[in-house]
């Protein structure tokens, strides 16, 4: 604790310079938080990743599509999106979660990225046209699949139990998601679309959602896996990319990754920051804290700081460790404070617009309401006498990106794109820190 503290102050000083308004000025904090301002890489490359998810149904009632990535801003500003999901069927095979909005649904001029619709018997349509469209227009963007997510990982274990598996499960990956080989279309029709493979299996021999296949031979076989879906990747494209997304808490980390092996097979992997508490608890807390919390009641204080440090003392390399961050809050309602609610008991979940206990950043922003901001743990959060709501603004997000900067990391994650706002405000300070 007595060597993190003065970084953590020397961290949150720097922040609280220009937290009088929410938009810190960005060569200030660039200035006072990193004196060298960051290089791109020798093969042109960004220093750091700048991912941000890209949910799959969210074409459907949230009217989000690829185009409005492009519209807000955001695209110019992200290094990578990962396409999420892609599942790992009960066959052991690598299949589509939602073939209509994946490459079948014919896409109007009005949602189109270059504004020219899908043509009648067009044989590439929907998301995976629109995100080839969209690299098109922006030459410095990844696509990568991502595979699994909460709902999506029931049959992973199975699918890499044994090397015939692995091997297969790995081949049929590749087919479909980089070869582009789309079930009842011409072979290769959806190539090029994706430069890589995300691997969001949630989680190896340890819970996740019900009904899901757990096995302790989860932590050894998923470094096989990784190992063996890189070498059928890089065979068929040197360039492509392997990443993967890894969990917060210490006892899913140990319970089913070998840190230093996997990573080994990674191009980098996005850690969890995010959902260290929510309203599946009694209690209200912070969603994504940067720093742990001295006054934190919890028996396990969560912090993104303290994943970070738990993945370093693993073996993880510093720049392969790209950091979570949300676009969205974890709400409570029935909670009732004499102060600012934080750490308050609460009745159950805050209602909001798609499932409740959570909600955009875009519809938080203007929700009425007490906020509060305590830049030592690097956290906001909004309280009304009834709901409290824990969620990330750009200032916060602008001492995250700091905390990137200055413990050398590889970049940040969001999840997810749709989240933010229509000008990208919350894309745009991390942006701001992390080039």
């Amino acid at each position: 604790m007595a060597v993190r503290r003065p970084f953590q102050h020397l961290l949150a000083a720097a922040i609280a310079v220009g937290l009088a308004a929410v938009a810190v000025p960005a060569e200030a904090l660039a200035a006072t938080a990193a004196p060298a301002r960051a290089q791109a890489h020798p093969d042109g490359g960004d220093r750091f990743k700048r991912v941000a998810y890209f949910i799959q149904w969210g074409i459907y009632g949230r009217d989000y599509h690829v185009k409005d990535v492009d519209t807000s801003g955001a695209a110019a500003k992200l290094t990578h999106i990962n396409y999420a999901f892609g599942n790992v069927g009960a066959d052991g095979t690598c299949v589509s979660a939602d073939a209509w909005a994946d490459w079948q649904r014919p896409v109007s001029a009005e949602e189109s990225v270059d504004g020219v619709a899908d043509e009648p018997g067009q044989a590439l349509n929907g998301n995976l046209n629109q995100l080839k469209k969209l690299k098109a227009k922006n030459p410095g963007l990844k696509a990568l699949i991502s595979l699994g997510g909460w709902t999506g990982s029931k049959f992973f274990s199975d699918a890499v139990s044994t090397p015939e598996a692995r091997s297969a499960l790995a081949a049929s990956c590749v087919g479909l998601w980089l070869k582009g080989d789309l079930p009842g279309l011409a072979a290769g029709t959806g190539a090029g679309v994706f430069d890589g493979i995300d691997l969001d299996w949630e989680w190896p021999g340890s819970e996740g959602n019900a009904g899901n296949v757990i096995r302790p031979e989860d932590k050894r076989n998923f470094t096989l896996f990784a190992a063996e879906l890189r070498r059928q990747m890089k065979a068929y494209n040197a360039k492509s990319e392997l990443t993967a997304f890894l969990p917060a808490a210490a006892a899913k980390i140990d319970a089913g990754f070998e840190v230093r092996d996997v990573f080994r097979s990674l191009d980098f992997a996005t850690i969890q920051g995010y959902d260290l508490h929510g309203s599946w608890e009694a209690r209200t807390g912070h969603n994504g804290n940067l720093f742990t919390d001295r006054k934190d009641p919890n028996p396990v204080k969560y912090s993104v700081d303290a994943t970070v440090r738990d993945y370093l003392s693993r073996g993880a390399p510093a720049k392969k460790i790209v950091v979570g961050v949300p676009a969205y809050g974890q709400g409570w309602t029935g909670v009732k404070s004499t102060g600012n609610g934080l750490y308050a008991q609460a009745t159950g979940a805050a209602p909001a617009t798609w499932a409740p206990g959570t909600e955009d950043y875009k519809i938080l922003v203007n929700k009425p309401g007490k906020r509060f901001r305590d830049v030592l743990t690097g956290t906001l959060w909004l309280y009304d006498g009834n709901e409290f709501w824990s969620y990330d603004d750009p200032a916060s997000l602008l001492e995250k990106a700091a905390y990137i900067r200055l413990k050398g990391l590889g970049g940040s994650m969001m999840w997810s794109i749709d989240q933010d706002d229509t000008k990208a405000s919350l894309t745009s300070a991390l942006y701001k820190i992390l080039r």
